[in-house]
């Protein structure tokens, strides 16, 4: 059953759209399709929280200068893959920058030292007048094929479940590879690591571009999905967001950003239907969840699946 679920959750992500249109409820699909690309900025994270360690702050930034990339190359006329390899790379070597300077400290240190950094990008944004101030900068959404566009919401979800299930296979690749091993020994014991004679900051470095790179990447989809970027992709409030995923879904789990961020943005969007105190229940919410089941949801199948001790 645990190697025919990605078959099973792709099946279904393919089925998806017709499913909501004999059901009547096309508006569900834009907002899958953000649920798909704002999961694959989460997953990044996970791959540099929870399987690296390093509790990323600043994660917005790659995902807001990968949406500024695009927009900027939009405005040039580029057409969406050069979007994609402009975004991605300038993602990548900003998380490099960035993670070169971070990676230097630890703790509570690394964590004020990435949020400051994304923080500064934000400011920028908000006081450039090139970037669009506070509004941000509006792009057409790009063609695909013939006059198929990146705007007809099926071409979008499509493209977001292309790109978030590539993403998936490349933080699978790495977690499994010999590469991923170490990174999760440095995350378990730096010390006995080091002493083994892996270079640990440059294999946590390369980590953490990948991880970089593939927010850079959600940043693209994002600004194709709403048509716009701004300075809000930046803030620390959308950082926080893509930690609150992953810790929802299990920090280290797998599936913990797909998981967390269908379970808080369909809370919010539910909630935000029938009450305007939606945020309170969500809050609350959360802290139940918090509470009871610490590891996130995402070792619920664990708990049932328990085998009961047998006592001699």
């Amino acid at each position: 059953m645990k190697r025919a679920l990605p078959f099973l959750l792709l099946a279904l992500g393919l089925a998806l759209p017709f499913i909501l249109t004999a059901l009547g409820q096309e508006y569900y699909i834009s907002f899958a399709s953000r649920i798909l690309v704002v999961a694959l900025a989460a997953s990044a994270l996970n791959l540099i929280l929870g399987y690296g360690g390093l509790v990323s702050f600043g994660h917005a930034a790659y995902f807001g200068a990968g949406a500024y990339a695009a927009a900027l190359l939009a405005a040039k006329g580029a057409g969406f893959p050069a979007q994609l390899l402009g975004g991605t790379g300038v993602s990548a070597l900003l998380a490099f920058a960035f993670g070169w300077g971070a990676l230097r400290t630890r703790g509570v240190y690394f964590i004020m030292i990435t949020l400051a950094l994304a923080q500064m990008l934000y400011y920028l944004a908000v006081s450039s007048a090139s970037l669009g101030g506070e509004d941000g900068l509006r792009l057409s959404r790009a063609a695909l094929w013939g006059e198929v566009t990146l705007g007809d919401d099926r071409a979008m979800y499509y493209t977001a479940l292309v790109f978030l299930t590539l993403g998936l296979f490349v933080i699978w690749r790495v977690v499994h590879s010999r590469f991923g091993e170490v990174v999760q020994a440095a995350r378990d014991n730096e010390t006995r690591t080091l002493a083994l004679g892996y270079p640990v900051r440059q294999v946590q470095l390369v980590n953490f571009v990948i991880g970089g790179a593939l927010a850079g990447l959600a940043g693209v989809l994002m600004t194709q999905l709403s048509g716009f970027a701004n300075p809000s992709l930046l803030s620390w409030h959308q950082s926080g967001q893509f930690m609150m995923m992953v810790i929802l879904g299990g920090v280290g789990s797998f599936w913990a950003g797909l998981l967390g961020t269908v379970v808080l943005l369909g809370l919010e969007e539910y909630l935000g239907e029938i009450t305007e105190r939606w945020p309170l229940f969500v809050g609350l919410i959360l802290l139940g969840v918090m509470l009871f089941v610490p590891k996130g949801l995402g070792s619920l199948g664990t708990l049932f699946n328990r085998k009961k001790e047998v006592t001699p």
